[in-house]
């Protein structure tokens, strides 16, 4: 016999449609102004900010670990939501409008600074007792322009795991472009549009031989003068061969590599032992140098050199990173050129 309450044991059938429309209402009904990803800011202005630095919607996708279309998706709900267009596609490179530029302006600090959030705070509360800072950098710049900078950062903050990766040229812009440097200290002919430079230190081009060689008994030294002698130079893919042979062609002046070979310890013995000569950089000449090379400086023949901080635009620089560049030259960064976004020169 059926009693009353029976009825209200009963398991209710489910909704025929109710998966159906849940999973219409995750993705978009304009109609009720809702949009695919609509209430996760963050991911949205994550996937903007990703595809600003890194040119393509492809490259940012890959970067995150997302699908192409699912990135597209959440810049037009971005889009959508602020009422106004932020990027343009024009031959493969994608532009900021004007209000993707305050966008982005606003954005990048908060997306960047998110990852390091836990690790700022604690710097920010108990001084950097942790954490880690890489810096690319070429030989020379290692070897002699950062040891006392080195030196004076684990001194004040012995807890950060510093990392030095000896790169130079593109090497090193990929890493900064990669996010796996913070930022590069060196010297640089070329800057791309994506890339921020600080320069800080300068050197004046030197011509070193042997005490006993020919052209140590002239106190100025010509194009003309070296034209006869072999050059002992760095390998060509540096900065420094790319220079030298520039100077050369454009002043019509023959000249010949006797020994092409990379570091400038290795160059400087070769020419005390008699091996060549050649055209260094005045940051590799040492007081013990002096004592065994003839040295001339160049610098109206060549340009100087400067070496100073190298970073991608819009980069935000954690704790560790603004303590280390401080050292360099305080408020070095404060120019708004190297808080802009660039597109990648890649």
């Amino acid at each position: 016999m059926k009693r009353p309450g029976d009825t209200l044991n009963k398991p209710k059938k489910p909704r025929r449609n109710a998966t159906k429309k849940r999973a219409v209402g995750e993705h978009a009904d304009e109609a009720g102004g809702r949009f695919y990803y609509k209430g996760n800011r963050h991911k949205q202005l994550r996937a903007f900010v990703s595809v600003v630095k890194l040119g393509t919607l492809t490259r940012a996708a890959e970067a995150l670990y997302l699908s192409q279309p699912t990135i597209s998706l959440q810049l037009q709900a971005l889009e959508r939501e602020l009422g106004m267009s932020l990027l343009e596609r024009r031959r493969r490179r994608i532009n900021l409008t004007d209000a993707g530029e305050a966008l982005y302006e606003l954005a990048r600090p908060l997306v960047e600074g998110w990852d390091t959030l836990d690790r700022d705070f604690q710097a920010k509360v108990k001084g950097l007792q942790a954490g880690r800072l890489t810096i690319a950098a070429g030989t020379s710049t290692i070897q002699y322009l950062l040891p006392e900078l080195v030196r004076s950062y684990r001194e004040r903050f012995p807890a950060v795991q510093l990392q030095l990766a000896n790169v130079t040229g593109k090497d090193g812009l990929a890493l900064l472009r990669a996010d796996e440097a913070d930022f590069a200290v060196g010297s640089m002919l070329e800057v791309p549009n994506d890339i921020a430079w600080a320069p800080v230190h300068h050197y004046d081009p030197m011509l070193i031989m042997p005490p006993d060689h020919p052209l140590a008994a002239k106190e100025k030294i010509t194009l003309e003068d070296i034209s006869p002698y072999g050059l002992i130079l760095p390998p060509q893919r540096l900065s420094t061969y790319r220079l030298v042979d520039l100077v050369f062609q454009q002043q019509q002046v023959p000249y010949h590599v006797a020994i092409e070979v990379g570091g400038w310890d290795v160059i400087k013995e070769y020419v005390a032992m008699g091996m060549g000569i050649s055209i260094v950089t005045g940051i590799c000449i040492t007081a013990a140098d002096h004592g065994r090379l003839a040295v001339r400086n160049m610098k109206q023949f060549f340009p100087q050199r400067s070496y100073g901080v190298v970073m991608r635009k819009g980069k935000f620089l954690n704790a560790e990173a603004r303590a280390f560049i401080d050292l360099i030259r305080p408020g070095l960064l404060t120019h708004r050129d190297y808080d802009e976004p660039g597109h990648s020169g890649r």
